[in-house]
């Protein structure tokens, strides 16, 4: 790769995707021809079982702008983002999928609206060319959970099409399987997002690597995601509201005990007293979770104020007006 940092990075996690490398690489110099700025594409191979990396390593070698990462096995769609991430040196990074159903001349559009003052700008796949049972309802489902339980207004969250500022994406922590959150994740600190409609197109090569298997795991995610995006500041109350479950339950349980408290042997008392004394574990149990919770957000911020962030606009007479700052531990950085 020639020196001199590019001034848009396309990060692309890619699995099992041989046939669709080389073509989407020329879409995407296409698409980003008339962008007047340099711009570097990360092939990053999540452990592909096909000739993937052969593919990545021959374009690599022929482009100065064309980067391979190999993972050295399948760690799953979030940590390839994250390695294509920190390798990337871009002021402006595009994520998008590596099976050529996001449509690179849809990059333009997502470019022109970031500058515009936004941190994030996100796809909306809004006339999808995938399976209705398996991707599509479900899709739909995940999305109205999302923006229900964080308060996102954005239409497709899944949408592996987005463009961010590249100092607040690498600033952000990414697990599991949280790329599809970066939207409400972003939000926590103030980042304007908006949604550009983008063109979906059909799977020409392969086969799709999702489908309803991982719905348990968006489940578990979208509780951790809402306790962060909702309860961070405030984690005795998440567990108060589990709390509350045991705590209402045992009301009847109180009475059941009562009713039988005058039962002619001790038997037909057991089961009512053994309720209620399991309802009131339980209401403990998940209440001092909730205290030991508060107690490690609270050393968290003390021994560790390097890591809180925030994201700020700039209004001064010095020129600053709209200017994006990314603060932390004290040190600001511009965005774009």
């Amino acid at each position: 790769m020639s020196r001199g940092a590019p001034a848009i990075s396309v990060v692309i996690p890619v699995y099992d995707e041989e046939d669709s490398i080389a073509r989407l690489a020329a879409e995407i110099d296409a698409a980003l021809a008339g962008a007047g700025a340099r711009h570097e594409i990360i092939f990053v191979d999540d452990g592909s079982r096909d000739g993937t990396w052969r593919e990545i390593s021959r374009i690599a070698r022929a482009s100065d702008h064309v980067l391979g990462i190999r993972l050295s096995r399948n760690f799953g769609q979030t940590a390839a983002l994250r390695a294509g991430i920190d390798r990337s040196s871009g002021g402006i990074i595009v994520t998008m999928d590596g099976d050529l159903q996001n449509d690179p001349a849809d990059i333009p559009k997502l470019l022109a609206r970031l500058n515009e003052g936004y941190e994030i700008v996100s796809g909306w796949r809004r006339s999808r060319q995938d399976k209705l049972i398996s991707r599509r309802v479900p899709s739909v489902v995940a999305n109205a959970l999302v923006r229900c339980m964080t308060k996102a207004k954005i239409h497709d969250l899944g949408c592996g099409l987005k463009a961010y500022r590249g100092e607040l994406l690498r600033q952000s922590t990414l697990y599991s399987d949280f790329h599809r959150f970066a939207v409400p994740l972003t939000q926590i600190g103030g980042g304007r997002v908006a949604e550009v409609e983008t063109h979906h197109r059909g799977r020409l090569f392969g086969r799709s690597k999702y489908g309803l298997t991982r719905v348990p795991g968006v489940l578990a995610d979208l509780a951790t995601l809402t306790m962060i995006t909702r309860f961070s500041d405030r984690p005795l109350v998440w567990f108060l509201a589990f709390a509350s479950v045991p705590l209402l339950l045992s009301i009847p349980a109180c009475v059941w005990v009562l009713r039988t408290i005058a039962a002619p042997t001790l038997a037909g008392i057991l089961v009512p007293i053994g309720s209620v004394v399991l309802l009131a574990q339980s209401f403990l149990a998940i209440f001092f979770q909730g205290l030991l919770a508060e107690r490690i957000r609270h050393l968290a911020l003390s021994d560790q104020p390097h890591r809180r962030r925030i994201l700020v606009t700039l209004a001064d007479a010095m020129g600053g007006n709209g200017l994006a700052l990314l603060i932390r531990g004290g040190r600001a950085r511009r965005l774009g």
